[in-house]
């Protein structure tokens, strides 16, 4: 067995200082070098190896293995999630049922503002509220590309939307893993972080419209802007308060698309603004006219089959019931690491860090979209499972350099957790003392950018909110929903969600660009949550529960 160690070097802030080069040396390759995604990763992996083992003093076959888990963890289940929605996407398209779906888009709205609010921002919500794990950036992505998006400014408008709902994703999955760790109720820390969110939830549409066509062009388009993003925070506050974790994704979604599509009933915009250069193509999309109900509710059934098949996994009780089947569920310790490392103080009481991986192929996220999929062939006219499974195959080799790189990414979240570095970057933040409500935020950012998930995040950081925050003299609860709140701005920029992204979007080799893209508007809805978090603890303290 070994011990972690939190300062290798003597010095809190150099130890640091230097467990931060690899995601330094990540930075530099996409935002600088514009590299591709599986090169910035291996040079990631590269220097944290190195670090972990002759810094950090981690034994190599400890540090290979840990590794390999993270590298096992995001092959089952976040590439399994991948690959079937993308699977489903081609599919549509090959049987020509996408070319239906965009038409009864333009039916509803051809303004491209509001294809990215309903999509984007509304059903992106809704399925992150159902499955989360890159399940939502990788469809919506997709359905905007499809509907004529240029790539980047799908895969971009799709990261950012997917902010609001990521600490309620997965029926709620973040908030609780946040109360196991840290010791709180769940209900406290969802009732606090809904009244975070939803200031951010309610400017996130008008975010979305002045990245794509200017502050001046999105005031044509208020009336949806606002229903949607009222609509959406109102509900996220009520359900997140008188609830729980669990619906708030799932019901804000569902009213939010409800309200638009009610509004786009009776209210158009004056002036419909798409992509410069694409009016013709947009024009012979209107010229196709108003199709059959029929054959608009047949283009949507892979979607709404999808949604229903998602909701249905997300349930607890349908989840168990599926793991309940002999054979479903596979869990064993990770050979060479899981009971091979023990974490001590100041990050936990000496105990030893486990490493079991769960292969619970039944009721894996992936799996509901397979399902999915397959159902949904014998509704696409002359489509069959044999083309079915052809372009399964084509869509993972389509798939395989964003398969790569989300794997070394995950192997370079647990090798830095295992290692100890992780945790070295976190109590350098907690040295910040009575600024740390300004900082406790960062915290999260940094473990979602790392792991591309916030309930890894929370699991990895709650525990040390809470300690720091009784030592600092911090609302112990309000540092621990921060770090979820946090973390939601962490997503669009975590490496495994812009692969994510350009997988779908068949922008393999282009993250670098992606990346800086994003950087900016998660750096600036960062500060936001920094200084909500910094007001609550202070002169907002009324705000909490």
């Amino acid at each position: 067995m070994w011990t972690q160690v939190y300062d290798p070097v003597g010095g809190a802030l150099f130890s640091a200082l230097l467990a931060g080069i690899p995601l330094i040396a990540l930075f530099y390759m996409l935002a600088v070098r514009r590299s591709k995604g599986h090169h910035a990763a291996l040079v990631a992996v590269v220097l944290s190896a190195a670090l972990a083992v002759g810094v950090w003093g981690m034994p190599l076959g400890i540090a290979v293995n840990s590794f390999l888990y993270g590298a096992a963890f995001g092959l089952f289940p976040i590439i399994w999630i991948v690959v079937t929605a993308v699977w489903v996407y081609n599919m549509t398209v090959e049987s020509g049922e996408f070319e239906h779906l965009k038409q009864s888009l333009a039916s509803l709205t051809d303004d491209r503002r509001l294809q990215a609010i309903f999509i984007a921002f509304a059903f992106g919500a809704f399925l992150e509220g159902t499955a989360g794990f890159g399940t939502p950036v990788a469809i919506t992505a997709a359905m905007l590309v499809g509907l004529g998006f240029k790539p980047l400014y799908a895969a971009g408008v799709c990261l950012i939307a997917n902010t609001a709902p990521v600490a309620f994703g997965a029926i709620g999955v973040p908030i609780i893993v946040a109360g196991q760790v840290s010791g709180f109720s769940d209900m406290t820390i969802s009732a606090i972080v809904g009244r975070q969110l939803p200031f951010m939830s309610v400017i996130v549409p008008l975010w979305l419209c002045v990245l794509m066509c200017g502050f001046k062009r999105s005031m044509e388009v208020l009336p949806a802007i606002a229903v949607a993003g009222v609509c959406f925070a109102g509900s996220q506050f009520l359900f997140s308060n008188f609830h729980g974790p669990t619906l708030p994704d799932i019901m804000s979604a569902l009213i939010t698309i409800i309200g638009l599509v009610i509004l786009l009933r009776v209210w158009k915009p004056a002036n419909v603004w798409r992509f410069e250069g694409e009016d013709s193509a947009a024009s012979a999309l209107e010229k196709a006219g108003p199709i059959n109900m029929g054959v608009v509710l047949r283009a949507w059934s892979p979607y709404i089959i999808l949604a229903v098949m998602v909701f249905l996994w997300g349930l607890p009780q349908f989840k168990n019931l599926l793991n309940a089947i002999p054979g479903s569920v596979i869990t064993f310790g990770w050979p060479g690491l899981d009971g091979m490392v023990v974490k001590t103080a100041p990050i936990a009481a000496d105990s030893v860090y486990g490493a079991k991986f769960t292969f619970n192929w039944l009721s894996a996220g992936g799996t509901a979209i397979l399902l999915a999929g397959l159902f949904s062939v014998p509704l696409m006219p002359g489509y069959s499972f044999g083309k079915a499974v052809s372009c399964f195959g084509r869509t993972v080799v389509q798939l395989r350099f964003p398969i790569v790189t989300i794997a070394m990414i995950l192997g370079l979240a647990y090798l830095m957790n295992y290692s100890g570095m992780s945790s070295t970057l976190g109590i350098a933040f907690t040295m910040t003392g009575g600024l740390f409500p300004l900082f406790a935020p960062l915290l999260g950012w940094l473990g979602v950018f790392l792991t591309g998930s916030d309930t890894s995040s929370n699991a990895l950081f709650c525990g040390m909110q809470r300690n720091t925050a009784e030592v600092v003299g911090m609302y112990p609860e309000l540092a621990v929903a921060a770090n979820s709140s946090g973390g939601v701005t962490g997503k669009m920029i975590s490496p495994q969600s812009i692969s994510v992204a350009t997988a779908a979007t068949n922008m393999v080799g282009q993250e670098g660009d992606l990346f800086r893209f994003a950087l900016p508007h998660s750096l600036a809805m960062t500060v936001c949550i920094c200084v909500l978090t910094w007001l609550q603890a202070g002169p907002l303290r009324w705000m909490l529960p």
